[in-house]
């Protein structure tokens, strides 16, 4: 990626992270062998560009909905993405050392991703918690649990 000042979906850590084990996928998948082509190649090349794909497709959607949706696909395909590093490992196609530093990769991605999906999920509030002074109020209230659906005993 060119060295440029960054917006958008550029400047997010997780879709950097993202771009980064896309690139490193690309560059593993030359040492596997040619009747890997088509089947193992292909699918760990697919799902890599897919996650950051996904991250930046989410970041361009209208609604915060949509935007997690899109973020929730690209950590299947960070999933994904394990399964056949796993496969490729156990077939002996690449070796620790090429494994080690790309599976690390992918967890740090997942972690960065896993984050940016609780801080979109998660409860809006302006409390920092018990220790506030109080000059700041949740905007959602005091918490009462749910009691859940009513049932009616005869």
């Amino acid at each position: 990626m060119e060295k440029q000042e960054l917006v958008g979906f550029k400047r997010l850590r997780v879709w950097q992270k993202a771009y980064e084990l896309t690139l490193q996928v690309y560059r593993l998948t030359h040492i596997l062998p040619k009747e890997e082509m088509y089947s193992l190649n292909s699918q760990l090349r697919r799902a890599a560009a897919s996650v950051a794909a996904n991250i930046s497709e989410g970041y361009e959607r209208n609604h915060r909905k949509e935007y997690v949706q899109f973020l929730y696909m690209a950590k299947g395909s960070l999933g994904e993405l394990e399964t056949y590093f796993c496969l490729a490992k156990d077939l002996g196609y690449i070796v620790d050392k090429h494994y080690s530093p790309i599976e690390s990769l992918r967890v740090d991605t997942v972690k960065l991703l896993s984050g940016l999906i609780r801080s979109l999920t998660g409860p809006r509030t302006l409390d920092p918690g018990p220790k506030s002074s109080g000059l700041i109020r949740s905007l959602t209230g005091p918490r009462t649990p749910d009691p859940g659906p009513k049932v009616h005993v005869r």
